[in-house]
């Protein structure tokens, strides 16, 4: 009799396991905040926010210029992370990379920041001209070993823009025209990062808008709203140093100017003309 109690009891508690199993399989998941936090917000099918339209007519002055943003600085560390993607997460090189691939956004040569030329192929672009090769000895032979491209080891951005003053709506404006990633180069001695600067590849920013505004990027003024990587450039959430202005000559700052404190006293003389212009055509 008590054989069949105990036969009894451990047949009941195997048959009840699987419900204690689906029970907690049907358990809500741990949330980690106390509300729905991004519920509504779909990363798919976004168009970019609309700017205002212009005249060519319309624009008494204008003035192009190229920037670089340093992603190591605090301000401008969203474009950098994550370093690899992490969810719906990437960092602005990875985007760029992905929608270059996925041909949705042409790349062009570093020295063609206009676009006049024909465009680069992606799958050579990054499988063959952006790889690295090093090269060590091992047993008394040179042996080669082929690096592929890493997102994580772009660390600038370059942009051209040109600032204009619209007199339909009487005001300075601006719009990006490209954008460019590099690297900085290693120096071979000590392996140590130096401040030059190895760039990549130009893309139109007006087509690579509809790419930027579908990837989310971290708000660094509020973790209760995302923002995507269109709005962060078009709200100018960055830092960033004048490197160019249009010249005849078509000089960087660096090959007119030795000093590198003086180099940034030209970036922001650059800069405050470009904000007195309004105020000088408008002043009566």
């Amino acid at each position: 009799m008590l054989r069949r109690i105990i036969l009894g009891s451990v047949t009941a508690l195997f048959l009840s396991l699987p419900l204690f199993a689906q029970e907690e399989t049907e358990r809500e998941r741990p949330r980690s905040t106390f509300y729905d936090r991004y519920e509504g917000q779909e990363w798919t099918g976004r168009s970019p926010a609309e700017l205002s339209y212009v005249r060519g007519a319309d624009v008494l002055w204008s003035k192009k210029v190229w920037q670089r943003i340093d992603v190591r600085e605090t301000i401008n560390q969203p474009l950098y992370f994550p370093e690899s993607p992490t969810g719906e997460f990437r960092s602005l090189m990875q985007v760029l990379m992905d929608g270059v691939m996925d041909g949705e956004i042409r790349a062009y040569g570093v020295d063609d920041d206009h676009f006049r030329g024909d465009p680069l192929d992606p799958q050579r672009l990054f499988e063959e001209d952006l790889t690295r090769r090093v090269t060590f000895v091992v047993e008394g032979e040179e042996v080669t070993e082929v690096i592929a491209f890493d997102p994580s080891e772009v660390y600038v951005f370059r942009i051209m823009e040109e600032w204009f003053v619209d007199a339909r709506r009487s005001q300075l404006d601006v719009r990006i025209i490209g954008l460019s990633p590099a690297r900085l180069v290693e120096d071979p001695e000590t392996g140590q990062l130096t401040e030059t600067q190895d760039p990549l590849f130009w893309v139109p920013f007006e087509e690579a808008r509809p790419v930027l505004a579908n990837a989310p990027v971290h708000s660094r003024r509020n973790d209760a709203r995302q923002i995507s990587f269109d709005d962060y450039f078009i709200r100018r959430f960055f830092n960033a140093t004048v490197y160019r202005e249009e010249r005849p000559d078509n000089r960087v700052i660096l090959e007119y100017i030795d000093d590198p404190f003086e180099q940034l006293m030209e970036a922001e003389r650059i800069k405050e003309e470009i904000r007195n212009k309004e105020l000088d055509l408008w002043h009566y």
